[in-house]
Protein backbone atom coordinates (compact mmCIF):
# COMPACT_ATOMS: atom_id res chain seq x y z
CA UNK A 1 0.00 0.00 0.00
CA UNK A 2 1.70 3.14 -0.75
CA UNK A 3 2.30 6.09 1.78
CA UNK A 4 2.87 9.08 -0.53
CA UNK A 5 -0.20 11.57 -0.13
CA UNK A 6 -2.03 14.20 -2.43
CA UNK A 7 -1.59 17.38 -1.61
CA UNK A 8 -2.21 20.82 -3.41
CA UNK A 9 -0.46 23.93 -3.69
CA UNK A 10 -1.75 27.12 -3.20
CA UNK A 11 -0.30 30.93 -3.34
CA UNK A 12 -0.71 32.90 -0.83
CA UNK A 13 -4.35 34.78 -1.43
CA UNK A 14 -5.93 31.53 -2.28
CA UNK A 15 -4.90 30.37 1.37
CA UNK A 16 -8.66 30.87 2.50
CA UNK A 17 -11.69 28.29 3.83
CA UNK A 18 -13.01 28.24 0.20
CA UNK A 19 -9.96 26.92 -1.49
CA UNK A 20 -9.47 24.30 1.58
CA UNK A 21 -12.44 23.08 0.99
CA UNK A 22 -11.45 22.85 -2.72
CA UNK A 23 -8.60 20.95 -2.22
CA UNK A 24 -10.74 18.92 0.64
CA UNK A 25 -13.02 17.73 -2.09
CA UNK A 26 -10.70 17.41 -4.31
CA UNK A 27 -9.47 14.49 -1.94
CA UNK A 28 -5.80 16.37 -0.84
CA UNK A 29 -4.47 15.85 2.85
CA UNK A 30 -1.96 18.16 2.50
CA UNK A 31 -1.15 21.76 1.14
CA UNK A 32 1.84 23.11 0.59
CA UNK A 33 1.52 27.33 1.07
CA UNK A 34 3.32 29.33 -1.47
CA UNK A 35 3.78 32.64 1.28
CA UNK A 36 5.68 35.16 -0.49
CA UNK A 37 3.68 37.80 -2.59
CA UNK A 38 4.86 40.58 -4.89
CA UNK A 39 3.78 44.33 -3.92
CA UNK A 40 2.60 47.33 -6.18
CA UNK A 41 3.80 49.59 -3.18
CA UNK A 42 4.06 48.65 0.49
CA UNK A 43 0.85 47.89 1.22
CA UNK A 44 -0.45 46.55 -2.33
CA UNK A 45 -0.10 42.77 -3.39
CA UNK A 46 -0.61 42.45 -6.65
CA UNK A 47 -1.00 39.06 -8.87
CA UNK A 48 2.20 38.68 -10.97
CA UNK A 49 2.20 37.45 -14.42
CA UNK A 50 4.69 35.51 -16.33
CA UNK A 51 5.26 38.03 -19.08
CA UNK A 52 6.54 40.91 -17.01
CA UNK A 53 10.18 41.18 -16.49
CA UNK A 54 9.54 42.76 -12.85
CA UNK A 55 6.50 41.48 -10.88
CA UNK A 56 7.00 44.00 -8.31
CA UNK A 57 8.12 44.64 -4.58
CA UNK A 58 9.24 42.11 -1.89
CA UNK A 59 8.68 42.94 1.47
CA UNK A 60 11.40 41.81 4.54
CA UNK A 61 9.99 40.80 7.34
CA UNK A 62 6.49 39.73 6.15
CA UNK A 63 4.15 38.55 9.63
CA UNK A 64 2.48 36.25 7.55
CA UNK A 65 5.95 34.06 8.10
CA UNK A 66 5.68 34.58 12.46
CA UNK A 67 5.32 31.45 14.29
CA UNK A 68 1.53 32.78 15.81
CA UNK A 69 0.28 33.18 11.75
CA UNK A 70 1.76 29.71 10.85
CA UNK A 71 -0.18 28.30 13.56
CA UNK A 72 -3.26 29.72 12.67
CA UNK A 73 -3.01 29.05 9.04
CA UNK A 74 -2.09 25.09 9.72
CA UNK A 75 -5.30 25.17 12.06
CA UNK A 76 -7.27 26.48 9.96
CA UNK A 77 -6.44 24.14 7.12
CA UNK A 78 -6.61 21.57 9.77
CA UNK A 79 -10.75 22.55 9.86
CA UNK A 80 -10.91 21.23 6.31
CA UNK A 81 -9.07 17.47 7.24
CA UNK A 82 -6.04 19.11 5.60
CA UNK A 83 -2.27 20.12 7.01
CA UNK A 84 0.52 22.59 5.39
CA UNK A 85 3.34 20.32 4.77
CA UNK A 86 5.64 22.41 3.10
CA UNK A 87 6.12 26.36 2.68
CA UNK A 88 7.93 27.69 -0.68
CA UNK A 89 9.73 30.23 -1.91
CA UNK A 90 11.43 32.55 1.38
CA UNK A 91 10.80 36.57 -0.05
CA UNK A 92 13.75 37.95 -2.09
CA UNK A 93 13.92 40.59 0.32
CA UNK A 94 14.65 38.54 3.52
CA UNK A 95 17.58 36.77 2.01
CA UNK A 96 19.01 38.70 -1.27
CA UNK A 97 22.48 38.83 0.73
CA UNK A 98 22.33 35.09 0.72
CA UNK A 99 22.35 34.79 -2.43
CA UNK A 100 24.82 37.68 -3.40
CA UNK A 101 27.13 37.10 -0.56
CA UNK A 102 26.59 40.87 0.77
CA UNK A 103 27.34 42.87 3.82
CA UNK A 104 24.03 41.65 5.29
CA UNK A 105 24.33 37.81 4.93
CA UNK A 106 24.68 36.49 8.56
CA UNK A 107 22.03 38.68 9.50
CA UNK A 108 19.38 37.48 7.00
CA UNK A 109 21.01 34.06 7.76
CA UNK A 110 20.26 34.42 11.30
CA UNK A 111 16.29 35.36 10.61
CA UNK A 112 15.60 31.90 7.89
CA UNK A 113 16.97 30.25 11.11
CA UNK A 114 13.82 31.35 12.61
CA UNK A 115 11.64 31.03 10.18
CA UNK A 116 12.77 27.43 10.17
CA UNK A 117 12.07 27.24 13.82
CA UNK A 118 8.88 28.63 13.41
CA UNK A 119 7.69 26.32 10.31
CA UNK A 120 8.80 23.17 12.62
CA UNK A 121 7.19 24.00 16.26
CA UNK A 122 3.84 24.31 13.53
CA UNK A 123 4.48 20.80 11.67
CA UNK A 124 5.39 22.05 8.78
CA UNK A 125 7.85 19.25 7.77
CA UNK A 126 9.42 21.38 4.64
CA UNK A 127 10.78 24.51 3.09
CA UNK A 128 10.87 24.33 -0.90
CA UNK A 129 13.39 26.87 -1.83
CA UNK A 130 15.33 27.76 -5.15
CA UNK A 131 19.03 28.82 -4.99
CA UNK A 132 19.23 31.19 -7.70
CA UNK A 133 19.54 35.14 -8.31
CA UNK A 134 17.41 34.96 -11.88
CA UNK A 135 14.88 32.66 -10.40
CA UNK A 136 11.71 31.42 -12.44
CA UNK A 137 11.83 33.82 -15.69
CA UNK A 138 10.17 34.14 -19.45
CA UNK A 139 7.56 32.07 -19.57
CA UNK A 140 4.92 32.83 -21.79
CA UNK A 141 1.29 32.39 -22.03
CA UNK A 142 0.29 30.67 -24.74
CA UNK A 143 -2.30 28.00 -26.02
CA UNK A 144 -0.34 25.17 -26.33
CA UNK A 145 -2.24 22.22 -24.19
CA UNK A 146 -4.84 20.14 -25.51
CA UNK A 147 -7.64 21.62 -27.28
CA UNK A 148 -5.31 24.82 -27.09
CA UNK A 149 -5.94 25.14 -23.44
CA UNK A 150 -3.93 28.38 -21.88
CA UNK A 151 -0.82 27.05 -20.91
CA UNK A 152 3.45 27.85 -20.35
CA UNK A 153 5.82 27.83 -22.83
CA UNK A 154 9.08 28.56 -22.58
CA UNK A 155 11.02 29.21 -26.27
CA UNK A 156 14.55 31.33 -25.53
CA UNK A 157 14.15 32.85 -29.44
CA UNK A 158 11.75 34.97 -28.53
CA UNK A 159 13.56 36.27 -25.10
CA UNK A 160 16.20 38.60 -24.23
CA UNK A 161 17.31 35.89 -21.73
CA UNK A 162 20.89 37.52 -21.80
CA UNK A 163 19.20 40.78 -20.37
CA UNK A 164 20.96 41.74 -17.34
CA UNK A 165 19.60 42.18 -13.89
CA UNK A 166 19.60 45.34 -12.39
CA UNK A 167 21.25 45.76 -8.82
CA UNK A 168 18.78 45.79 -6.11
CA UNK A 169 16.50 43.20 -7.85
CA UNK A 170 16.32 39.34 -7.52
CA UNK A 171 13.77 36.95 -8.11
CA UNK A 172 12.29 39.32 -10.29
CA UNK A 173 11.37 41.45 -7.50
CA UNK A 174 12.86 44.55 -6.11
CA UNK A 175 14.10 44.54 -2.96
CA UNK A 176 16.32 48.17 -2.83
CA UNK A 177 15.02 50.94 -4.71
CA UNK A 178 17.45 53.57 -6.07
CA UNK A 179 20.55 51.63 -6.81
CA UNK A 180 23.18 51.69 -9.93
CA UNK A 181 24.49 49.64 -12.14
CA UNK A 182 23.75 45.80 -13.00
CA UNK A 183 24.41 42.65 -11.20
CA UNK A 184 28.14 41.01 -12.69
CA UNK A 185 28.17 37.95 -14.05
CA UNK A 186 30.18 35.72 -11.88
CA UNK A 187 31.27 31.84 -12.28
CA UNK A 188 29.00 28.54 -11.24
CA UNK A 189 31.39 27.13 -8.72
CA UNK A 190 31.00 31.02 -6.76
CA UNK A 191 27.40 30.18 -6.55
CA UNK A 192 27.39 26.81 -5.41
CA UNK A 193 30.23 27.98 -2.83
CA UNK A 194 27.77 30.09 -1.72
CA UNK A 195 24.82 27.53 -1.31
CA UNK A 196 27.23 25.86 0.66
CA UNK A 197 27.33 28.92 3.33
CA UNK A 198 23.53 29.09 3.74
CA UNK A 199 23.19 24.64 3.66
CA UNK A 200 25.69 24.88 6.57
CA UNK A 201 24.15 27.57 8.52
CA UNK A 202 20.38 26.39 8.52
CA UNK A 203 20.52 22.44 8.42
CA UNK A 204 21.46 22.02 11.65
CA UNK A 205 18.59 24.19 12.68
CA UNK A 206 16.26 21.57 10.38
CA UNK A 207 17.30 18.70 11.25
CA UNK A 208 16.87 20.14 15.27
CA UNK A 209 13.44 21.50 14.10
CA UNK A 210 12.60 18.13 12.12
CA UNK A 211 12.27 20.59 8.88
CA UNK A 212 13.33 19.37 5.21
CA UNK A 213 15.13 22.14 3.05
CA UNK A 214 14.25 21.19 -0.49
CA UNK A 215 15.84 22.74 -3.24
CA UNK A 216 13.64 23.14 -6.47
CA UNK A 217 15.73 22.74 -9.79
CA UNK A 218 16.56 25.49 -12.27
CA UNK A 219 13.36 26.50 -14.41
CA UNK A 220 14.04 27.09 -16.94
CA UNK A 221 17.09 24.95 -17.04
CA UNK A 222 19.40 26.51 -18.49
CA UNK A 223 22.88 26.79 -17.56
CA UNK A 224 23.12 31.31 -17.31
CA UNK A 225 20.32 33.38 -17.38
CA UNK A 226 20.26 36.94 -17.86
CA UNK A 227 24.07 36.38 -17.49
CA UNK A 228 23.81 34.69 -13.45
CA UNK A 229 24.51 30.95 -13.25
CA UNK A 230 22.26 28.30 -12.78
CA UNK A 231 23.01 25.20 -10.24
CA UNK A 232 20.94 22.75 -11.13
CA UNK A 233 20.16 23.06 -14.79
CA UNK A 234 21.05 18.73 -15.55
CA UNK A 235 19.38 16.19 -13.34
CA UNK A 236 22.87 14.62 -12.35
CA UNK A 237 23.70 18.17 -10.89
CA UNK A 238 21.51 17.38 -7.91
CA UNK A 239 23.82 15.23 -6.72
CA UNK A 240 26.45 17.47 -6.00
CA UNK A 241 23.61 19.41 -3.64
CA UNK A 242 24.01 15.77 -1.86
CA UNK A 243 27.56 15.82 -1.73
CA UNK A 244 27.87 19.24 -0.30
CA UNK A 245 26.25 18.46 3.30
CA UNK A 246 25.51 14.89 4.41
CA UNK A 247 22.59 15.97 6.46
CA UNK A 248 19.29 14.14 6.72
CA UNK A 249 16.93 17.50 5.96
CA UNK A 250 19.12 18.38 2.72
CA UNK A 251 16.32 17.07 0.75
CA UNK A 252 15.21 17.89 -3.10
CA UNK A 253 12.31 19.75 -3.95
CA UNK A 254 11.61 17.47 -7.16
CA UNK A 255 9.93 18.55 -9.96
CA UNK A 256 9.12 15.66 -12.63
CA UNK A 257 8.35 18.50 -15.28
CA UNK A 258 11.82 20.66 -14.92
CA UNK A 259 13.89 17.79 -14.65
CA UNK A 260 11.89 16.92 -18.08
CA UNK A 261 12.48 19.93 -19.76
CA UNK A 262 16.56 19.03 -18.82
CA UNK A 263 19.03 17.35 -21.24
CA UNK A 264 20.92 14.91 -19.03
CA UNK A 265 19.63 11.58 -16.93
CA UNK A 266 16.17 10.70 -17.89
CA UNK A 267 13.18 11.64 -15.46
CA UNK A 268 13.13 8.00 -14.29
CA UNK A 269 17.27 7.60 -13.70
CA UNK A 270 16.79 11.07 -11.67
CA UNK A 271 13.85 9.33 -9.39
CA UNK A 272 15.70 6.11 -9.15
CA UNK A 273 18.85 8.08 -7.87
CA UNK A 274 17.69 10.60 -5.42
CA UNK A 275 14.41 9.01 -4.29
CA UNK A 276 16.48 5.41 -4.02
CA UNK A 277 18.75 7.50 -1.21
CA UNK A 278 16.16 8.60 0.03
CA UNK A 279 16.47 12.53 -1.25
CA UNK A 280 13.23 13.54 -2.07
CA UNK A 281 11.24 15.65 0.72
CA UNK A 282 7.87 15.83 -1.85
CA UNK A 283 7.43 16.27 -5.51
CA UNK A 284 5.99 18.68 -8.14
CA UNK A 285 3.75 16.74 -10.71
CA UNK A 286 3.49 18.67 -14.18
CA UNK A 287 3.70 17.25 -17.54
CA UNK A 288 5.58 18.92 -20.43
CA UNK A 289 6.60 18.08 -24.40
CA UNK A 290 9.89 19.20 -25.41
CA UNK A 291 13.62 20.45 -23.78
CA UNK A 292 15.00 23.23 -23.36
CA UNK A 293 15.30 26.30 -25.05
CA UNK A 294 11.82 25.54 -26.44
CA UNK A 295 9.08 23.62 -24.14
CA UNK A 296 5.48 23.54 -23.43
CA UNK A 297 3.65 22.89 -20.19
CA UNK A 298 0.81 20.27 -21.13
CA UNK A 299 -2.28 18.09 -19.29
CA UNK A 300 -0.64 15.71 -17.14
CA UNK A 301 -1.92 12.66 -19.40
CA UNK A 302 -0.44 14.27 -22.70
CA UNK A 303 3.10 15.31 -22.24
CA UNK A 304 6.92 13.30 -22.86
CA UNK A 305 6.55 11.87 -18.89
CA UNK A 306 4.67 8.56 -18.16
CA UNK A 307 3.52 9.81 -15.19
CA UNK A 308 2.25 6.43 -14.12
CA UNK A 309 5.76 4.90 -14.09
CA UNK A 310 7.56 7.90 -12.48
CA UNK A 311 5.22 7.33 -9.25
CA UNK A 312 4.97 3.57 -9.53
CA UNK A 313 8.84 4.10 -9.27
CA UNK A 314 9.03 6.66 -6.59
CA UNK A 315 6.87 4.20 -4.20
CA UNK A 316 8.99 0.97 -4.76
CA UNK A 317 11.53 3.45 -3.14
CA UNK A 318 9.33 3.89 -0.46
CA UNK A 319 8.71 7.43 -0.96
CA UNK A 320 6.11 8.50 1.46
CA UNK A 321 5.83 12.57 1.16
CA UNK A 322 3.37 14.56 -0.97
CA UNK A 323 2.31 14.53 -4.43
CA UNK A 324 1.10 18.29 -6.01
CA UNK A 325 0.63 19.45 -9.24
CA UNK A 326 2.03 23.04 -8.67
CA UNK A 327 0.87 24.01 -11.63
CA UNK A 328 -1.60 22.86 -14.66
CA UNK A 329 -3.09 23.75 -18.31
CA UNK A 330 -6.32 26.18 -17.91
CA UNK A 331 -9.22 24.70 -18.81
CA UNK A 332 -12.05 26.74 -20.63
CA UNK A 333 -14.71 27.22 -18.36
CA UNK A 334 -16.08 29.38 -15.77
CA UNK A 335 -13.24 28.51 -13.44
CA UNK A 336 -10.79 28.00 -15.54
CA UNK A 337 -7.71 27.49 -12.63
CA UNK A 338 -10.23 25.04 -10.68
CA UNK A 339 -11.04 22.91 -13.57
CA UNK A 340 -7.04 22.07 -14.54
CA UNK A 341 -6.24 21.61 -10.82
CA UNK A 342 -9.27 19.13 -10.68
CA UNK A 343 -8.48 17.27 -13.72
CA UNK A 344 -4.63 17.11 -12.40
CA UNK A 345 -5.59 16.02 -8.63
CA UNK A 346 -8.00 13.31 -10.04
CA UNK A 347 -5.80 11.53 -12.38
CA UNK A 348 -3.05 11.44 -9.29
CA UNK A 349 -5.82 10.49 -6.93
CA UNK A 350 -6.75 7.71 -9.10
CA UNK A 351 -2.75 6.19 -10.04
CA UNK A 352 -2.55 6.43 -5.88
CA UNK A 353 -5.77 4.37 -5.62
CA UNK A 354 -4.08 1.77 -8.11
CA UNK A 355 -0.91 1.80 -6.04
CA UNK A 356 -2.88 1.09 -2.76
CA UNK A 357 -3.87 4.58 -1.34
Amino acid sequence: MTQMKLGLGLYRHMLTPEYFRFAQQCGCTHIVAHLTDYFASEDSIVQATDEKVNWGFARAGDSIWSQESLRALQDLAGEFGLTIYALENFSPADWYDVLLAGPRRDEQLEHLKQLVRSAGACGIKAIGYNFSIAGVWGHQRKNVARGGAESVSFNADELPVNAPIPRGEIWNMTYAQGLEGQIAPFPHDELWARLKVFLDALLPVAEEAGVDLALHPDDPPMPTLRGTPRLVYKPEMYQRLIDLNNSPSNKLEMCLGTLQEMEGMSVYDAIDAYAGQGRVSYVHVRNVRGKVPNYHEVFIDEGDIDVLRALKQLDSHGFDGVLIPDHTPLVESAAPWHAGMAYALGFLRAVLMQLGG
